[in-house]
């Protein structure tokens, strides 16, 4: 056999997998469309009680994943998005709990109203179907996307990094422990069987079988998703979020809440990648923000009134300005208030979360109005950018789209809707 027929085979052997794998989410979103509350929600709560039973058996998978990231040499800031610990095992299993703990949102009436013909009219949610979401390095993406979707109806279609390959699959294996003892179908939720990247290519084509693809990673992967996809997309690119402090702002407040945006976890899509400071408070407040990010470690790169702060300060260049990190490295600029502010991040931002730090409530409406991005914040730190944090249980991630769903997207984020007409025999004049 030549090397093109094994690669043709190949390939067709991947097709074949990936089609079936398609049909059988399809038929479990039919099941899942109609599901009760009641057995949605025991698949999830012992999808919980799975992960805590097996928590030595899938910290010895992900001990095997990081192993294998750091004889790649993979990023520090990778590395940390891979690893997982009791207490990060427990934050899984207890998302799950409060994802059961949330009303349903399928079949919510979000809406009626009555014409004058008499007709009753209702906008009623829906799941959106299958969902296919494609993520890199974090396994805990598992069991937030597969407990959104099915908590919302949705079958999923799972393809997760390769580097967490053998942490997700044992993830996965603890919903289908949920979806058993719920008398659920386990193709309710798939892990792709393959590290290949073709499967990929292949999962993006697949309209046929999947409704929505929703990529979480870093810009490489979401550039491709987003140009190769003949899937409908939700996504964000990049997250490119901002704190700016005003000349009104708390000194105490503003320190603390610099260097949790920054510092608290870098790796995620929330952390601050640049300081923006009011000329107003230039000598009052930069110089010791800046200290205080340096002693934590972090590198800082700024412009000229920054570096004149102090000689660790790097210089800046425009490039630092739309640079997603996700490392402990920030960008400082002094501009000249909320308006200056507002005019950098709307050149330079992502649309993702940006935060003020004011004791003037009107510059905060003026800066919360003008922002166009999908979080803005006032007086607390961008590491609030999470579903967990905003109440939902969990999140298969921050989207800085407008259309269907911006912002955290959570299990409601997850659904559609459908009107439902109910008359008594009317018909149209």
């Amino acid at each position: 056999m030549t090397g093109t027929d094994s690669a043709g085979n190949g390939a067709a052997e991947l097709q074949t997998t990936m089609t079936a794998l398609g049909k059988a989410a399809r038929s479990a979103a039919a099941v899942l469309a109609n599901a009760s509350s009641e057995a949605k929600d025991k698949a999830l709560r012992e999808a919980a009680t799975a992960l805590r039973d097996r928590r030595a058996e899938l910290l010895q998978a992900n001990a095997q994943d990081v192993a294998a990231a750091e004889e790649r040499d993979l990023r520090a800031a990778l590395v940390d998005r891979l690893k997982l610990d009791d207490s990060r095992v427990a934050a899984m299993a207890s998302g799950l709990e409060e994802v059961a703990a949330m009303a349903d949102p399928i079949g919510t009436v979000v809406d009626q109203w009555e014409r004058p013909n008499g007709l009753q009219i209702s906008r009623v949610r829906t799941p959106l179907g299958v969902i296919g979401i494609i993520y890199e390095s974090r396994p805990n993406v598992t069991a937030d996307a597969g407990g959104l979707c099915l908590k919302s109806g949705n079958a999923a279609v799972l393809r997760g990094g390769s580097e967490s390959f053998h942490s997700s699959g044992l993830i996965g294996a603890c919903l289908h422990d949920g979806l058993r003892a719920a008398g659920l179908p386990e193709a309710a939720v798939q892990l792709l069987p393959t590290t290949d990247r073709a499967a990929v290519g292949v999962m993006l084509t697949m309209s046929d079988y999947i409704d929505i693809i929703v990529p979480r990673g870093g810009k490489g992967l979401i550039e491709r998703v987003q140009n190769e996809s003949k899937i409908p997309v939700i996504a964000h690119l990049d997250g490119i979020c901002h704190v700016y402090v005003d000349g009104a702002a708390d000194l105490e407040m503003a320190r603390k809440i610099a260097v949790n945006a920054k510092m608290r976890r870098v790796s995620i899509c929330g952390a601050a990648e640049t300081l923006l400071v009011d000329k107003r408070v230039h000598n009052s407040h930069l110089e010791p923000i800046v200290h205080d990010l340096l002693e934590a470690g972090c590198e800082v790169r700024g412009d000229p009134a920054a570096q004149a702060i102090d000689p660790r300060v790097a210089q800046a260049t425009e490039e630092d300005w739309e640079t997603e990190y996700l490392d402990s490295i920030i960008s400082v600029r002094v501009v000249d208030g909320v308006d200056g502010a507002i005019d950098h991040i709307g050149e330079h931002g992502s649309h993702h979360t940006d935060s003020i730090i004011t004791e003037d409530a009107a510059v905060a409406d003026h800066f919360l109005s003008k922002v166009d991005s999908a979080i803005v914040l006032w007086n607390a730190s961008t590491q609030f950018a999470d579903g967990g944090e905003f109440g939902m249980g969990a999140e298969i991630g921050i989207s800085t789209g407008k259309l269907h769903a911006r912002g955290p997207v959570g299990a409601e984020q997850l659904t559609s809707y459908k009107y439902v007409v109910r008359g008594d025999g009317q018909v149209r004049p």
